[in-house]
């Protein structure tokens, strides 16, 4: 203690003697705050919402109108695009906006830092406010989606389905061929041909995979999205088929393609339309991920059951859910879609009226869950049975499921696909581990969790995919 007591005077003697030379000049006063106007305000915008556990990636695209602003919104996570906002605001420096369709009463509130290169405010929605900064440029993409310039072909292409036109996109090696193909089939609902889905687009992905490993890719926007024309809830299972043949006869036109190595990689609906694909025209192989081998009412079922307990639901809650999916199957397979939409309405109401009235979802919303349940299209998934299509296949097959899959459950459904593909010369079933649904590593399979999962799909899938293909049909 004496030896620091001691010290002291001495490091105060030196401190001294150093503020008593010269002192630095002072800094430079800061630039004036950047007076944001109508003319630089326009422009995108991107941020993240601060939602504990599930931040969310938007982009605003404001334009000058008449002297104000005009303003639309990307949520890429809820594959929303263009959504328009109204009441958009620049008063001094603070921007505020409305956005009149999320409903919750939501809109944002910010004011320019002095630099005028971000905008913190405060996003609120339903009485809750979330952390919000915007800054100049376009909403980040996901990590995994290819880029151009690609290594490779793309040609958009037109082509004649059941009945109906259908678009997408041809993907293929530089060089002549002829090239090995691969034909991909969509998931339930109306997809786009990058099956986009909470801001992801995993056939882009798996195009981009295949056709950098040598392969040539086609992949189509459902009927009713995009380019393609009909309407994909009044289709039927035996129209998507045929329309997946015309897909395979239009590759077998082209001089590149190999017309007799042409194979289908299908995602859950996708793979099972794909063994009945086979029945009708010559397939080469047959890749399915997260495919039911299960008659569609027992997956759907099954999925109610685990999403339900998953989310804390009381058993009695979880059977009467059971209860209504048994009925509502029973109406639609005798083809009943007035007491089909009578009972989905009951049921739909019901559970909205349960909610805290916050929360409960909008008319339209109602009526676009009905309409997307009571149709010719849900009936053909709700009664269609894989098992006769898949016993008959005869090519190298590929049945990829997640292990944390709460919407096709591999324990549900990978031991009958065994089963089932037992006549196959080739067949290869296989459970991935901690991936959900869409092949995302994920925590707990839930379907929330989808959005909030940077990854499109997990690589070990990617190179399960890719490492089986190039064993059995190599450049």
């Amino acid at each position: 203690m004496r030896r620091l007591l001691a010290a002291l005077p001495v490091v105060l003697l030196l401190l001294s003697g150093c503020g008593a030379a010269e002192e630095p000049p002072p800094p430079p006063p800061p630039p004036p705050p950047v007076t944001p106007t109508v003319e630089t305000t326009a422009g995108e915008w991107a941020g993240r919402i601060g939602i504990p556990d599930a931040p969310l990636e938007i982009g605003i695209r404001l334009t000058a109108e008449n002297g104000g602003l005009r303003g639309e919104i990307d949520i890429p996570a809820q594959a929303i695009t263009a959504m328009p906002l109204s009441d958009v605001l620049l008063e001094g420096r603070e921007l505020s906006f409305r956005l009149p369709e999320l409903g919750g009463d939501a809109w944002f509130r910010g004011t320019f830092e002095a630099d005028g290169k971000s905008i913190p405010g405060a996003f609120t929605q339903y009485g809750q406010s979330y952390p919000l900064v915007l800054r100049p440029g376009p909403v980040a993409g996901r990590p995994q989606e290819p880029k151009p310039p690609f290594p490779y072909r793309v040609e958009e292409v037109t082509y004649a389905g059941d009945g109906v036109d259908l678009a997408g996109t041809l993907t293929r090696p530089e060089g002549p061929g002829p090239f090995t193909a691969v034909l991909l089939l969509s998931g339930s609902g109306p997809q786009n041909r990058d099956a986009e889905f909470f801001g992801h687009k995993p056939f882009l992905l798996l195009a981009d995979l295949l056709t950098r490993a040598g392969y040539a890719v086609l992949r189509v926007d459902d009927r009713g999205v995009g380019g393609s024309g009909g309407q994909l809830y009044e289709s039927t299972y035996e129209q998507l088929t045929a329309d997946a043949v015309a897909g395979v006869e239009f590759l077998r036109t082209r001089p590149e393609i190999n017309r007799d190595r042409i194979g289908l990689l299908g995602h859950s609906e996708g793979g099972y339309l794909a063994p009945m694909v086979a029945q009708r025209t010559p397939i080469a192989f047959v890749i399915m991920m997260a495919t039911p081998a299960t008659p569609g009412e027992e997956v759907v079922v099954t999925q109610n059951q685990l999403v339900l307990e998953a989310a804390g639901a009381p058993p009695g809650f979880v059977e009467q859910q059971a209860a209504y999916v048994r009925t509502l199957a029973a109406l639609l397979r005798a083809e009943d879609y007035e007491r089909a939409r009578a009972l989905a309405v009951q049921q739909l109401v019901a559970q909205a009226e349960a909610l805290p009235p916050e929360q409960r979802p909008a008319v339209e919303d109602l009526e676009a869950q009905i309409a997307a349940t009571v149709n010719p299209y849900y009936r053909s998934w709700i009664v269609h049975d894989p098992a006769p299509a898949l016993q008959a296949l005869r090519v190298p097959v590929l049945a990829l499921y997640g292990g944390a899959d709460l919407q096709v459950s591999a324990g549900q459904n990978e031991p009958l696909m065994r089963n089932l593909l037992a006549g196959s010369p080739d067949a290869t079933v296989r459970t991935l581990p901690g991936l959900n649904f869409l092949m995302q590593p994920a925590r707990t399979g839930a379907l929330d969790e989808y959005a909030t999962i940077d990854t499109t799909i997990d690589p070990s899938a990617l190179e399960y995919v890719r490492s089986w293909l190039t064993q059995r049909f190599p450049r």
